[in-house]
């Protein structure tokens, strides 16, 4: 084989594990229930490289009961409860391959079992659901909520910030972290926000926008979390947000499965993967990753109350 021949395994192998990190860190968020593997695989895997703690994100019913079961069960889990943009309007129209785009490519429901009756009094019913979860003392985000404007069409719109609104009150009442989706909808997002009041800790969930728009979550206090993408070769507006965003205000989280952070791009992603986005994260700082690491895992306890 040539020196500079492809060895890399099956782009589906898992990446190896990278070397841990000296200072203990939270994936702010995660989806075990569509990984391979149990739980405590995943969560042994995580902590041996430093990654301790995890916040499992529920995006419809099914997937936030299974997030506040979890978390339930174990203590190194924290779990937010929400349905997901994309799944507010299937449920209003009860269609769940027509008038929206599957939540996650690839899928719909995190969890298979349920589909949506249909109606505004379907999503009232979801989100009563969803407030009732709020509720539980393990349950410490209202999200993954918000607007997507790329896997949602025009008609879906009303119905996406509808459940957006309730979401904010939700997690207002409960005192709970807002855990928000913004997918090509950040002057949206930013309005409701704004019309409807913020809660005291609001989290951007895998931050998608640029420098200028970081500078107005930073005066708002909204926290900011970078995943994966962050390392990809076409996100300069990622990483120049991330060097303007305050140290106080920087979370770090997988997303996974997806986003796996490079060399691993289009590999499964896992909790354990953290510190290679961290390191990255670090070096577009210009801080030490030890540093950078403590910030991450004070900010992530802070913006999610444990």
């Amino acid at each position: 084989m040539p020196a500079n021949a492809d060895k890399s395994p099956d782009k589906n192998a898992a990446p190896p594990p990278p070397a841990p990190l000296r200072v203990p860190v939270a994936d702010s968020h995660t989806h075990l229930d569509m990984q391979s593997g149990t739980v405590a695989e995943a969560l042994a895997k995580a902590a041996s490289v430093g990654v301790t703690t995890l916040v499992q994100v529920g995006c419809d019913l099914a997937g936030s009961r299974w997030a506040a079961e979890t978390a339930a069960a174990n203590d190194a889990v924290h779990a937010a409860v929400a349905l997901h943009p994309n799944e507010a309007p299937r449920i209003v129209h009860g269609d769940p391959g027509g008038t929206s785009q599957p939540i996650r490519p690839g899928g719909g429901w995190s969890r298979q079992g349920e589909r949506p009756a249909g109606g505004d009094a379907a999503l009232d019913e979801a989100l009563a659901e969803i407030d009732r979860l709020a509720a539980l003392p393990q349950v410490r985000g209202v999200g993954e909520t918000g607007l997507d404007y790329f896997r949602t069409g025009p008609e879906g719109k009303d119905a996406q910030e509808r459940s957006f609104r309730a979401h904010i009150e939700i997690a207002k009442r409960h005192g709970k972290a807002l855990v928000i989706h913004d997918r090509d909808a950040h002057a949206d997002v930013l309005r409701v926000l704004k019309e409807e009041g913020a809660p005291e800790r609001t989290v951007f969930h895998c931050y998608s926008g640029d420098a200028d728009m970081a500078e107005v979550c930073a005066r708002a206090g909204y926290f900011m979390s970078f995943a994966g993408n962050v390392t990809f070769k076409n996100a300069q507006n990622l990483r120049d947000a991330l060097a303007v965003a305050p140290a106080e205000l920087v979370l770090v989280e997988t997303d996974a499965p997806f986003l796996t952070p490079a060399p691993y791009r289009g590999r499964p992603n896992a909790p354990y993967l953290v510190p290679v986005t961290v390191r990255a994260m670090a070096e577009v700082r210009g801080t030490d990753e030890d540093t950078l690491a403590g910030h991450l895992a004070a900010n992530t306890a802070r913006a999610f109350g444990y």
